[in-house]
């Protein structure tokens, strides 16, 4: 990569990146909802318990990136502490995890549209009756933006950015605004119990509203995926945890003003269009389309920057030939891995494709969300305990630094560890037969387990017939290393 290319971005643009990819504002118009349907009138307290193996994760993150900055990030860091076969696998997870969630934003986004086409009045085309909830229609609109975005992501980090400041300025202060005057406006009641964390209905619900809140937070470590790009690698790290207390605090006036002005059966009811009702209830057209446009751009600007780490993620596992040369070459024009990048927007489509069998869009936001909050558990925890074994020394000379670098990564990993078995015990046990339906237990356990066993069988591929010296060493290949990019055919 270029020298003027890898130092074009700071600790604004990092932190950018990561909110965009967390994408507060869609979290928020859909995922209350999805939430409220679990734990009721708990959404405060159960995005403050998540938040805090989030906070354990992030600073196992930070020491890593600060000690090794690589846009490979877990992949490298697992690889090297615990194991390749580990190391792949938390790369792969997380690489499939971000397609699947780029493959249902491409829904979302064409819902969202659709709902913003309705509140202009046009309710149909050429005789076809618009409707946001049908995951076909939204699912053909969406594309049209995924195109869109993946073209600019091939053009680099700086542009995508840019265009994200203006987009998140503008998301931030509707959500804001609107959140704001819900807590004063809204008729529900304000009460105590909701963030009482004994209050949850089950254990059940409990670790099912955990996985999906930490799914929420899901992106934040985004901006470690272009440490490689920065001024400094601690801007990342920086740009990561401002980020995520960012979020924090969108996410709990978001909660809370959601259930000031809906009932919990009205935050469930509405799913996908959570967002679009919640300003109708506070304001009058056209004032109350601003947050349906905020969703619009929320979901535009999380499609981006979730191509923008997984191409470079697959850039790092490229260039050590864990997975084919495609995925390492790097535009001469743009200096950026544009054909990974292409490559990865038309896997990503093709699964929204795919995804058409399940005909609500609201049931294929939860099919997807549990999937990915599953696997992100795994490979967050799995790059917790790298951190606890890289620093483990520091227990003996820095005792103090030694807890906050060893102790708490790896209680953060056990808790996520924990959440994502209990909630593929209750998948497995909810049902007694398979069925291609997002209610069905087994079929949400499914997604997950293909994710995982489909990571081993690739990492055998490349262990045995790529032969990859990651799978000897450990370690992925250095990103300022020229020489090992020409070798495999790249131009620096």
């Amino acid at each position: 990569m270029s020298d003027e290319m890898r130092r074009s971005l700071g600790v604004v643009d990092g932190v950018v990146i990561a909110a965009s990819s967390t994408a507060a504002t869609s979290s928020i118009g859909i995922g209350m909802g999805l939430l409220a349907g679990v734990v009721g009138l708990h959404l405060p307290i159960i995005m403050l318990l998540a938040f805090l193996p989030i906070l354990g994760i992030a600073g196992a993150y930070g020491r890593l990136n600060r000690v090794e900055p690589n846009c490979g990030n877990s992949y490298v860091w697992v690889g090297r502490s615990l194991s390749p076969w580990l190391g792949f696998l938390s790369g792969w997870v997380n690489l499939v995890g971000t397609v699947v969630f780029m493959a249902y934003t491409t829904t979302v986004t064409g819902s969202a549209i659709l709902q913003f086409l309705g509140e202009a009045h046009l309710t149909g085309v050429a005789g076809i009756t618009l409707n946001p909830g049908s995951t076909l229609q939204s699912t053909l609109i969406g594309l049209f933006v995924l195109v869109a975005v993946v073209i600019a992501a091939t053009t680099g980090v700086a542009v995508a950015a840019r265009l994200q400041r203006y987009l998140l300025v503008f998301e931030y202060l509707v959500l804001l605004g609107f959140c704001g005057y819900g807590l004063f406006a809204g008729s529900q009641p304000f009460s105590l119990d909701w963030f009482n964390p004994f209050g949850i209905p089950s254990l059940s619900a409990l670790a099912q509203g955990m996985v999906l809140a930490v799914f929420c937070y899901w992106g934040f470590d985004a901006a470690f995926s272009v440490s490689e790009e920065t001024r400094d690698p601690r801007d990342a790290s920086r740009g990561g945890t401002i980020a995520l207390f960012t979020m924090l605090g969108l996410f709990l006036l978001g909660a809370t003003a959601f259930q000031r002005v809906l009932t919990v059966g009205q935050l469930a009811d509405h799913g996908a269009e959570g967002l679009t009702y919640f300003g109708n209830r506070l304001a009058h057209q056209p004032l109350a389309a601003l947050p349906l446009v905020a969703l619009m751009f929320s979901a535009v600007a999380s499609l981006q920057a979730g191509v923008i780490p997984s191409a470079r993620g697959m850039f790092a596992m490229g260039r050590d030939r864990t997975l084919g040369p495609v995925w390492a070459r790097i535009s001469p024009r743009y200096g950026t891995p544009a054909a990974g990048t292409l490559l990865l927007g038309a896997i990503a489509a093709a699964i929204a494709v795919l995804a058409l069998v399940i005909p609500k869009v609201s049931d294929l936001i939860s099919a997807a969300v549990n999937a990915i909050g599953i696997v992100v558990a795994l490979y967050y925890g799995l790059t917790a305990l790298a951190a606890a074994s890289r620093f483990r020394g520091l227990l003996r000379t820095a005792p103090w630094e030694g807890v906050r670098a060893v102790l708490v990564p790896v209680l953060s990993a056990l808790v996520l560890f924990a959440l994502g078995g209990y909630l593929c015990w209750t998948f497995y046990h909810s049902t007694d037969h398979f069925a291609v339906d997002a209610a069905n237990g087994w079929f949400q356990l499914t997604i997950p387990a293909l994710m995982i066993v489909s990571g081993l069988l690739v990492a055998a591929w490349a262990k045995w017939v790529r032969r990859s010296d990651y799978f000897t060493t450990g370690r992925g290949t250095d990103a300022d290393a020229v020489d090992l990019l020409s070798e495999a055919g790249l131009s620096a």
